[in-house]
């Protein structure tokens, strides 16, 4: 694959080089942007990051990959991973430096179709088919290059929503910490499953598996920083299931639930949780729900086992679908799909709140992550 590539500046100019901060001799950051072309958007956007305010500015584009939506670095960093969630589905890496993506090799078919997340652990290549119901593992070379063929396991089951749960439909696929177990959430049979993953061809091999209510649709989980403790948000139902994780076992098991707020979302319209995501230094929990498009702050000062609700805001869009900090966890930065932006905001140290700082086009954006 030769992707072709668009320049952009703020106004949507051509440009070049590598910029400094303010003329204050700061390099800038860097972060990328998934999106997906089939709704306009642009590929993968490569955006500058400023240090001081913590602003966007998109410098380039790869779009030769069809629906780069969920992204992923590994590598130390100097390989990006993206999915093409397509059917069939593939997936693509690209060395990243100085500004650019080059491809690393050709796109390479993920075993399964419509992929939605990817993540990496060791030399392996993780990801989750929406579409086929499975998660497949992809060898990775010393340089970042996918091996193959995938190694890929198919989930079964099915749940009480007839329109969305016929079958199984894996949506997110992480490593845990220590790297020993694979989770993978599965909205259409409302489970988490355990698998363990051979080293090298990266066989996967299911465990355990933990069921969670009928009908909720769980789609997205996080580990709090201590390692035990998981938040599993779910879709079809505005829903937290707090759990505990043995790492020793391999086991994990549902302790609570619950409710996230919905309100904001206009009569006759649903909710639908997007993204949970905890703070580094595990004193908060953020939530995404479109439909709503707000943004929910939780406080852990209870404890990581009992989040309470703190504050909202509005997402400064609509749809937002993903929701991620900056390394330095000033700023929270969130991809709005349907309005086609990215947001950032600013996170108060005290409290978790957020407070919105600024934002910028992104067509049809997916994801978000830091270099």
């Amino acid at each position: 694959m030769d992707p072709a590539r668009v320049r952009y500046d703020r106004e949507g100019s051509a440009v070049g080089g590598t910029a400094q901060a303010g003329g204050t001799g700061r390099r800038e950051g860097r972060a990328y942007i998934g999106s997906f072309t089939t709704g306009g958007g642009r590929g993968i956007t490569i955006a500058a990051v400023d240090p001081e305010s913590g602003a966007l500015t998109p410098r380039s584009a790869v779009d030769g990959l069809v629906n780069p939506s969920c992204l992923a670095l590994g590598g130390d960093g100097g390989v990006l991973y993206a999915v093409s969630d397509a059917d069939p589905g593939g997936v693509a890496a690209f060395r990243a430096a100085d500004g650019e993506l080059r491809a690393l090799g050709p796109v390479t078919g993920a075993g399964g179709s419509g992929p939605t997340h990817l993540s990496v652990r060791d030399r392996l290549l993780l990801t989750a088919h929406y579409t086929s119901g499975s998660v497949g593992a992809l060898p990775l070379a010393s340089d970042g290059r996918l091996g193959g063929p995938p190694a890929v396991l198919a989930h079964e089951g099915s749940g009480p929503d007839t329109d969305r749960q016929a079958g199984p439909h894996a949506h997110q696929v992480v490593p845990a910490p220590g790297g020993r177990w694979v989770l993978s959430v599965d909205l259409g049979t409302d489970s988490v499953r355990v698998c363990t993953a051979e080293p090298g061809t990266g066989a996967l091999r299911l465990h355990a598996e933990t069921v969670l209510r009928r009908g909720s649709g769980p789609r997205h989980l996080a580990f709090h920083p201590d390692g035990t403790t998981v938040y599993v948000l779910h879709e079809l139902e505005p829903l937290l299931t707090v759990c505990r994780w043995d790492p020793a076992a391999g086991r994990l098991a549902a302790l609570a639930e619950v409710a996230v707020d919905t309100d904001g979302t206009p009569d006759g319209a649903r909710a639908y949780p997007s993204v949970v995501r905890p703070s580094a230094d595990g004193r908060f929990l953020w939530v995404a729900v479109r439909g709503s498009n707000r943004l929910l702050t939780y406080s852990l000062a209870a404890g990581a086992d009992a989040p309470r609700l703190a504050s909202t805001v509005d997402c400064g869009g609509s749809w937002p679908r993903d929701l991620v900090t900056d390394p330095s966890e000033r700023r929270l930065y969130v991809a709005n799909e349907w309005s086609g932006d990215v947001t950032w905001f600013d996170v108060d140290p005290e409290s978790g709140a957020l407070r919105r700082a600024g934002a910028v086009e992104v067509p049809a954006a997916a994801c978000v992550v830091f270099a």
